[in-house]
C-alpha cells in the first residue's frame, strides 16, 4: 500500500522496519520475605530509535513472553509516529503476578529488574512507563534506582510517577480522556451534536472510566458501560460521578441504581451512535460483529476488533477509530511529562489538555487525508486503520532515509 500510494520504501527498508533493534531478556534473583530466593524473567525490547528515544510501558504479569514484549514494542513505534511524536517504540516486562508478592518483595524485584535493564534505560535513549500491572509507585522506584546508580537525580527516566516526583497533571485521565477528543471529532465529521450522542462503553477501568467521564462532562448520554463482573444500562443515561463512586465503594458497576443489568455481548450490540471496547483485544469478532449496531467505534482497548470483523464493520459502514490513534492520549501524556521533567518547568492542567487535544485533532484529520489519498490506489473506502499504519509506518520510513545508514 505504502508503494501504490507514491512512496515506494526501498529495498530492504521494510525487513527493517519489521525486526526489533535491540531485545535483552535479564534472569535475576529476589530475596523473599521469608528469606528464600526465587528467579524472575525480565524483557526490554527497543523496536525502533530513528525519530527519538524509545518509549513503552513495563508490565507485570505471569503471560509476559518476550513474543509479547516484541509486537508491544513495534505497536508503540507507530503509535508515537502516526500521533507524530519524537518518540520510537519499546516495551517490557517481567513474568510475575504482583499480586502474590508483598509490597516489600515488589519493591525488591523492581529495583533489581530496572538494575538489570539500566544499560538500556537513559532519559535521552529508553524511557518506560507504567502498563499492565505497573503503576505510579513502581515508577517512583525504577526512577529512583536509576538515580542512585547516576549520583544525581534523574525524573525524565521514566514517566507515569507521582506528581511529588516529576509527574504531570492529567496523566491519570489522560487516555481516557484523549479517547473522547478524538470521539468529538467523529461526531463532528457525522454531524452529531455531543449533547445528542448517545455512548456503549466496554470496560470501566482507567480508560473506560475516564472517557465516561469525560463524555458526561461534554453532555453526552453514556447509556451503558460493563466491567468484568457485568454491565448496566440507562437510555436516559447515567450519571457517571456517581457511577464512579459506586464502583469505589462496590469494585463493580454492578448494582448501580437507576439501571438495568445487561451482558458484555448485549452491550456491544447497543443501536447507539459510539461504541468504545476499552476492555480487552479480541472482543469484536466475526460471530458478533455483524451485531453491532453502532455508528462510530472508537477503540480505548489495543487490539479490540479482529481482522475479519474489521471487514464485516466496513462493509456495514461503522467509522472505525483505529486504536493506535483513539488511545494515544497516553503517550501523548507521558511525552509531556518527560517534556517537563527534562525543562523542570512544569505546566498547568489546563495547557496539558490543550496541547494533548490539538495533538490528537491534527492526527485524526491527518489519517481521514492517507485514508482518501490511499482511495486511489485500491484502499476500501472507510478502511482506517490501514491508513493510520501506513501514514505511521511512512513517517518513521522517511526518517530512516533522511538520517541514513550508518556508515
Amino acid at each position: 500500500m505504502l508503494e501504490a500510494s507514491g512512496h515506494p520504501l526501498k529495498k530492504g527498508l521494510i525487513e527493517f522496519l519489521r525486526r526489533p533493534k535491540r531485545e535483552l531478556i535479564v534472569n535475576f534473583p529476589v530475596q523473599m520475605d521469608d528469606g528464600s530466593i526465587r528467579m524472575f524473567t525480565g524483557y526490554r525490547v527497543h523496536h525502533n530509535a530513528v525519530r527519538g528515544p524509545t518509549k513503552g510501558g513495563i508490565r507485570y504479569h505471569p503471560d509476559v513472553t518476550l513474543e509479547e514484549v516484541r509486537a508491544l514494542a513495534m505497536w508503540m513505534t507507530w503509535k508515537c509516529a502516526l500521533v507524530n511524536i519524537p518518540y520510537g517504540g519499546a516495551k517490557g516486562g517481567v513474568a510475575v503476578d504482583p499480586a502474590k508478592l508483598s509490597p516489600r518483595e515488589l519493591e525488591r524485584l523492581t529495583r533489581r529488574y530496572a538494575t538489570e535493564i539500566s544499560l538500556l534505560m537513559h532519559p535521552g535513549g529508553d524511557v518506560p512507563a507504567p502498563d499492565v500491572g505497573t503503576n505510579p509507585q513502581i515508577m517512583a522506584w525504577i526512577m529512583d534506582t536509576y538515580s542512585m546508580h547516576t549520583g544525581f537525580t534523574q525524573p525524565a527516566v521514566v514517566t507515569g510517577k507521582p506528581l511529588e516526583i516529576g509527574g504531570t497533571l492529567g496523566r491519570v485521565e489522560a487516555t481516557g480522556r484523549g479517547v473522547m477528543m478524538v470521539v468529538a471529532e467523529a461526531l463532528k465529521l457525522h454531524k452529531i451534536p455531543m449533547e445528542q450522542a448517545t455512548i456503549a462503553i466496554q470496560g470501566f477501568g482507567n480508560v473506560g472510566s475516564y472517557a465516561a467521564l469525560t463524555a458526561y462532562q461534554m453532555g453526552a448520554r453514556v447509556v451503558a458501560v460493563s466491567d468484568v463482573h457485568g454491565g448496566i444500562y440507562n437510555p436516559e443515561g447515567l450519571d457517571i460521578p456517581r457511577l464512579m463512586e459506586h464502583v469505589r465503594q462496590h469494585r463493580t458497576v454492578r448494582g448501580f441504581p437507576e439501571a438495568e443489568p445487561i451482558t458484555n455481548m448485549e452491550l456491544l450490540a447497543l443501536k447507539v451512535d459510539v461504541l468504545i471496547p476499552a476492555a480487552l483485544e479480541n472482543q469484536i469478532t466475526a460471530e458478533n460483529a455483524p451485531n453491532v449496531q453502532a455508528r462510530i467505534l472508537a477503540e480505548g482497548a489495543n487490539g479490540p476488533t479482529t481482522p475479519e470483523a474489521d471487514e464485516i464493520l466496513i462493509e456495514k459502514g461503522v467509522f472505525i477509530v483505529p486504536d493506535i490513534l483513539c488511545n494515544a492520549g497516553g503517550v501523548v501524556a507521558s511525552y509531556f511529562e518527560w517534556v517537563q521533567d527534562l525543562q523542570s518547568f512544569f505546566w498547568t492542567e489546563e495547557e496539558i489538555n490543550s496541547r494533548m487535544e490539538r495533538i490528537l485533532r491534527r492526527a485524526f484529520y491527518e489519517v481521514l487525508a492517507k485514508e482518501e489519498e490511499l482511495r486511489r490506489y485500491g484502499l476500501k473506502p472507510g478502511d482506517y486503520r490501514t491508513a493510520a499504519q501506513a501514514l505511521a509506518i511512512w513517517r518513521v520510513a522517511q526518517a530512516t532515509l533522511i538520517r541514513g545508514i550508518y556508515p
